[in-house]
Parts: structure tokens; C-alpha cells; sequence
């Protein structure tokens, strides 16, 4: 079975850094476009950031350019969102999804997804 493991989060002080992994298995890794989502409490879940099949390309959410950035080997099966300069808007659940592209945003086009991991900053 496909499955995304996500781990990395924690409680961290703003302005600092966390590095979140989600670990992929069960399914063909390099045939995947990689993304993170988050969602806050309230909130809708929303595109932060995703990683081309070669990991050649990258997107990221205009409220995260700059200060985070994904990664993957796929050596190790596993994509990384290297977070600094963290600020407490940026606490959320974040997961992991395996879709089509690269291009799309939209959670609805990713096909599969990890049960998330919590990252709280704290002012």
C-alpha cells in the first residue's frame, strides 16, 4: 500500500528553523510530483510548496518564497521542506502528497497523503 510518513515537527521559536521529511514507500517515488500542504486551525488546507518527478523544478507559496525550501532524493525515497525564519502565521499541520505535476496547486489534484505533522511557532 502507498504510504507518506511525515515527521521533523515540533515547537520552535520565531525566526527559527525546522527541516520536515516525508517518506514515501509503496509506490513509484520518481513518477510523482512531491508537495506540502498545511492547514491552521480554521483554516482551509493550502499549497505550500511542491517539487518536480526529476526535481529539477520548484514552486512555492508566495507567503513562503524565501524562506523555505523543498529538496528530494530519491535514493532515500524521501522529500524535505527545509523551513527557517519561521514566524507564528506559519504554525499548521503539514503533510506530504504525491500527485501528477509539478504545476498543479489545488490539494484536490494530489492523489495521495501523509497524516501530517505539527509545527507550532511560538512568538
Amino acid at each position: 500500500q502507498v504510504q507518506l510518513v511525515e515527521s521533523g515537527g515540533g515547537l520552535v521559536q520565531a525566526g527559527g528553523s525546522v527541516r520536515l521529511s516525508c517518506a514515501a514507500s509503496g509506490l513509484p517515488f520518481s513518477s510523482y510530483a512531491m508537495g506540502w500542504f498545511r492547514q491552521a486551525p480554521g483554516k482551509e488546507r493550502e499549497f505550500v510548496a511542491v517539487i518536480s518527478r526529476s526535481g529539477e523544478n520548484r514552486s512555492y507559496a508566495d507567503s513562503v518564497k524565501g524562506r523555505f525550501t523543498m529538496s528530494g532524493d530519491n535514493a532515500k525515497n524521501t522529500v524535505y521542506l527545509q523551513m527557517n525564519s519561521l514566524k507564528p502565521e506559519d504554525t499548521a499541520v503539514y503533510y506530504c502528497a504525491a500527485g501528477d505535476s509539478w504545476l498543479y496547486f489545488p490539494p484536490r489534484k494530489y492523489d495521495y497523503w501523509g497524516q501530517g505533522t505539527q509545527v507550532t511557532v511560538s512568538s
